[in-house]
């Protein structure tokens, strides 16, 4: 498994616009923070590729906002002040272990509409037959891997005609900031 990482927006209420109508619709009144593959909350905090950027970048499938070369996207995002550095892992077989170039965190599993668009567990409004929104942590993440992949399925399975319900199962870890 290949690691990648991201520097995204962070999405809580002190980084925020909306919070309060955000958790209101969601109902996710468990959440600290949204940490987040999802693209309309967490965006990346780089807006656009520079020339520089494609020998570090992922190419395949548009996921070009995902870098392989975590030491050029520490270059690259280091002026940028309130941000989530991630390490990511797409579709993971088992429970991945974060990579020793830096300290990284563990902090969940996120299932994320195979667009890169929308989060099932955070930015669909709920999958009751798949998951209850009590399950989530205060991050908006699952914390147990069989569960994900469970969930993964479920929404497959219990809602074929939702466009958000065929997922990316993404293990997520951040950089641990001083």
């Amino acid at each position: 498994m290949t690691p990648w990482y991201i520097a995204t927006k962070r999405y809580s209420p002190a980084d925020a616009e909306g919070w309060a109508s955000y958790i209101a619709w969601s109902g996710l009144t468990q959440l600290e923070e949204v940490v987040s593959l999802d693209s309309m909350l967490c965006p990346s905090v780089l807006k656009e590729i520079e020339d520089d950027d494609w020998p570090h970048i992922v190419t395949e499938h548009f996921r070009t906002q995902f870098f392989v070369d975590f030491p050029y996207l520490m270059q690259r995002v280091e002026n940028i002040a309130s941000k989530n550095v991630l390490c990511v892992f797409c579709d993971p077989p088992a429970p991945p272990v974060a990579p020793a170039v830096a300290s990284f965190t563990f902090l969940g599993y996120d299932l994320v509409d195979r667009e890169g668009d929308a989060s099932a567990l955070t930015n669909c409004g709920g999958f009751p037959k798949a998951f209850s929104n009590a399950e989530l942590s205060p991050l908006g993440l699952l914390t147990d891997y069989d569960r994900a992949v469970e969930i993964q399925e479920r929404l497959y399975d219990r809602y074929p005609e939702e466009r958000h319900a065929g997922c990316h199962l993404w293990a997520i870890f951040r950089l641990v900031t001083s």
